[in-house]
Parts: C-alpha cells; sequence; structure tokens
C-alpha cells in the first residue's frame, strides 16, 4: 500500500482531527464564570425553593449546601481531568477514554438525553411565566418563540451563547443580592407583616426547631433542590470552546463554593428570617413574597421576568449542551456522520436543529397534563434522576483516571481535594440520594421510569456495536490483501 493512501478509518480521523481543529475558542473568562453562576442558580432555586422550604424548613439550605457541598467535588474531579488532557472537549471524551466506547457512547447519549429532558420542563414553566401576563396566549406559543430565539444565538457563534448566557446569570444573581439586601433591611428595621409575623433571625429555630418536619422532610427537600444545580457541569463541556482554559476552568470552579454559600444558604436563610417557612406556599416564589413586604409594588411582575430568564437561561445552556455533546458523539462515529460537521462560523449547526426539534417536544407535555406544575414536576423529577447519573460517571472516571494514568496526576498542579477517599464519598452521597427520592410519591416514579432509558440506550448500543463490527473485519482484510 503506498504511503499516499489512507484506510476508511484514517479517512475518518483525519476528518474528525480537523473538525477539532475547527472548534472556536470564543469563551472567554467572563462568559465562563458567569456560565458556571448560571448553572449553579436555576428554577429550581426561584420556583422550587417555595416547595422545598415547606417540606424542610428551615433545614432547606443544609439541603441546598450539602448538595453543593459534593457537587464542588465531582466538578474538581472533572476539571482535573480536563486540564490533564486538553485534547478532551468535555467529560464525554474522558468516559469515552477511561470506561471505553461503552462509557462514551452511554454518558453521550445520556447526558443529550437529560438536557433534553431538563429543559423541556423549562419550556413548560416558560409558559406558565407567559401567562402571567397573556392569560390568553397559546400554549405552544412563548415555548417555540423561545426556543426560536435561543436557537438563532446558538447558531451564530459559540460567543453569542456566551454572551447570552451572561447576561441571563447576570440577572439572576443580580435578583439573588437585591433579596438578600432587602431581607437585612427588613430584619434591621424589626419589620412586622400584616399578619403579625416578624422578621427575626430567631424564626429559623423557633417553629418546630431547624427541623421541623424532622428527618422526612428534610430527605424531602432534596428532589427541588437537585434539579436546581442542573447545569453546573456545562463548564465542562465547554472546555474545548473556552480561550485559555489552563486558568479560566479553574477559576470558574473555584469560584462555586462562595457562589453556593451566597446564592443559596444566605438567600434561604434571609427568606425563612423574614417569612415563618409556615407562610411560604408551594408554586409562589418566596422572592415575590419578600419583595411584596418590602412594599415593592411591581414585585410579582419583576420576580416573574426573572424567573422566565432562569428558564430561558437553562433552555439556552440545554441547546448548547445536546448540540456539543451529539457533535462530540459524532466524532467518535457514535451519532450519524452529518451531526459531526461544523458551519462557516464553527458551530454544530445540524446538531443544534435536532437539538431545537427536541426540545419542542415539552410542549407536548403542556397538553398531557392536568396543570404546568404536574408536567414541571415529572420531567425534572425525571432530569434529576438522569443528571445524578452522569455526575455520578464523571467520579467514577476520576477514579479509574487515578489508576490508569497516575502520572498525570502527580503532575497535575489542580488535583482534586482528598483524592480517593473524596471521590468515593461523593458516589456514595449520590447512591444515598437517588435512594432519598424514592421516598417521595412523585420523585419514586421518575426513579423508576428512568431506567427505561438505561434498557433502550443498552439496546442502541448493542446494535451500534455490531455494526461496526463488520465492516471493521471487512476492511482489515482488503488492507491485508493490499500489502500481500
Amino acid at each position: 500500500m503506498s504511503d499516499t493512501e489512507i484506510t476508511p478509518e484514517a479517512d475518518l480521523l483525519a476528518e474528525a482531527s480537523i473538525e477539532e481543529r475547527e472548534l472556536e475558542r470564543g469563551l472567554s473568562n467572563r462568559h465562563l464564570q458567569l456560565i458556571a453562576l448560571g448553572g449553579a442558580i436555576g428554577t429550581g432555586m426561584f420556583m422550587g425553593s417555595s416547595r422545598t422550604i415547606n417540606v424542610a424548613g428551615p433545614s432547606s439550605m443544609l439541603v441546598y449546601a450539602l448538595i453543593g457541598f459534593f457537587l464542588y467535588f465531582m466538578m474538581r474531579a472533572m476539571g482535573e481531568m480536563l486540564l490533564a488532557n486538553l485534547k478532551y472537549k468535555s467529560f464525554r471524551d474522558i468516559a469515552e477514554d477511561m470506561l471505553g466506547p461503552a462509557g462514551g457512547f452511554i454518558v453521550g447519549w445520556t447526558y443529550w438525553f437529560s438536557w433534553i429532558v431538563a429543559a423541556m420542563g423549562d419550556l413548560a414553566a416558560i409558559t406558565g411565566y407567559a401567562q402571567y401576563w397573556w392569560p390568553e396566549v397559546p400554549l405552544w406559543l412563548p415555548s417555540a418563540t423561545l426556543a426560536v430565539v435561543l436557537f438563532l444565538l446558538n447558531v451564530l457563534a459559540v460567543r453569542f451563547f456566551g454572551e447570552a448566557e451572561f447576561w441571563f446569570a447576570l440577572i439572576k444573581l443580580v435578583a439573588v443580592g437585591a433579596l438578600i439586601i432587602v431581607a437585612a433591611w427588613l430584619l434591621a428595621s424589626s419589620f412586622v407583616s400584616p399578619e403579625g409575623n416578624a422578621a427575626q433571625i430567631s424564626n429559623l429555630w423557633n417553629d418546630g426547631g431547624f427541623f421541623p418536619n424532622g428527618a422526612l422532610g428534610f430527605l424531602g427537600g432534596f428532589q427541588i433542590a437537585f434539579f436546581a444545580f442542573v447545569g453546573l457541569e456545562v463548564v465542562g463541556t465547554a472546555a474545548a470552546e473556552t480561550r485559555n482554559p489552563e486558568r479560566n476552568l479553574p477559576r470558574a470552579i473555584n469560584a462555586i463554593p462562595v457562589r453556593l454559600a451566597l446564592f443559596y444558604v444566605l438567600a434561604l436563610a434571609a427568606i425563612c428570617a423574614v417569612i415563618p417557612w409556615r407562610s411560604v406556599v408551594p408554586g409562589i416564589s418566596p422572592f415575590v413574597s419578600m419583595f411584596g413586604l418590602a412594599g415593592f409594588g411591581a414585585a410579582a411582575s419583576v420576580m416573574n421576568f426573572v424567573l422566565l430568564t432562569a428558564a430561558a437561561s437553562s433552555d439556552n445552556s440545554g441547546m448548547y449542551s445536546t448540540s456539543r455533546m451529539m457533535y462530540g458523539l459524532a466524532l467518535d462515529g457514535q451519532a450519524p456522520k452529518a451531526f459531526g460537521k461544523l458551519s462557516k462560523r464553527n458551530v454544530p449547526q445540524n446538531a443544534l436543529i435536532v437539538s431545537l426539534v427536541m426540545l419542542m417536544g415539552g410542549v407536548a407535555f403542556l397538553y398531557t397534563s392536568d396543570t404546568i406544575i404536574e408536567a414541571f414536576t415529572l420531567v425534572t423529577s425525571i432530569a434529576a434522576v438522569l443528571f445524578i447519573f452522569t455526575w455520578s460517571v464523571i467520579v467514577v472516571c476520576y477514579l479509574v483516571y487515578r489508576r490508569k494514568y497516575p502520572e498525570l496526576h502527580q503532575k497535575s498542579i489542580y488535583k482534586m481535594p482528598g483524592g480517593i477517599v473524596a471521590a468515593w464519598a461523593v458516589i456514595a452521597f449520590f447512591v444515598i440520594s437517588t435512594v432519598i427520592l424514592c421516598f417521595d410519591a412523585e420523585t419514586r416514579q421518575a426513579v423508576f421510569v428512568t431506567p427505561i432509558w438505561f434498557v433502550v440506550i443498552g439496546v442502541a448500543y448493542f446494535f451500534h456495536s455490531r455494526r461496526l463490527k463488520n465492516p471493521g473485519a471487512t476492511q482489515t482484510t482488503a488492507v491485508g490483501e493490499q500489502q500481500e
């Protein structure tokens, strides 16, 4: 065989290499910082926190703190592996390397499906927010409009996705900051509500204690809290399109603990101190209630806008993540080849189109559920279980990485704190959390339904691997004949 001749496998690898080089590193440090922030603060915080507080009382802040604590270690594990090999485009490539083709296939498609489900939930929520201002609007119109706008932003260039996420996250940051300031003012002024409830720190423990509904109440707050953190790992998906990842990726991950302490623990403490936990109504954002107590007449409209922004931010991340994951799968021959092609603007346009079509499936939930909140609860529960699986696999990959590449770990300048011991602790926490989700009737249904997906993806990989074996054998024979 001459030097100029190449096999089909070599041709495929060459094409993949070209595609990788064409990915544009268009995300700056400020983009990555706010993407991480936006991933840590979602609809589950602004709206879902009312249900968490109602179930867990003041201990809801501990629910968010615990989840955030363990997710930080998951992010550090992912960060160490991504920086150990800058050829990794995302954690799917890590799974491919550490767990083999089956691992990459299952993790990639499961993460893709996770975001489709999560984005469907947010599309359902967006319809509810839009109906606050326009009660007669058709159910499908707000979701379709937003999905098309986000598609256009993503298809132009990666920096437009980053810019949109920057401003979405900034709005959420301002809202949480404003809530903390308002709470401090109400506490300092010894505010008393029209119902006779005084704003005081002792509200955190004077009505049934810090755990008013006991251990079961505390555990019951985990479902919505988990969904609030969906998107935290998008930083890992964006690694291949980030400028100077050695500097910017650690910065984004290292800031997570401070953000979680400020935007979750402090915000929930502020809410429970000003509004006694029994007065928090599930389905009504405690942010609206807080600003209403402060005499801000437009509080409901402003917070409805913030909630709409939070849901749009999640869908923006979903559009980005699903398209990049499908792009990576296509480069490795685990998705149709067309999805591995980049447009002239260096974005996976074909994958974005498929993601748009799939996201619109969320509208169907609005017509098959009795209420919008029912549709939202179902899909967010399923999404939470799927994301727990993805986060768990990232940590499992870290354990394999430590055994497979000890020299890379030794050279790493961004090691995961606690190493192997911390990794096993995180995995144990995720397993226990999955069991906890079985305690509640709504989340139990999601835990029992989710395995269907893994059956489907397992069967898909079986046929995918069989399809690859026969052409591989044929190509090997052909090469042997040429060499003879």
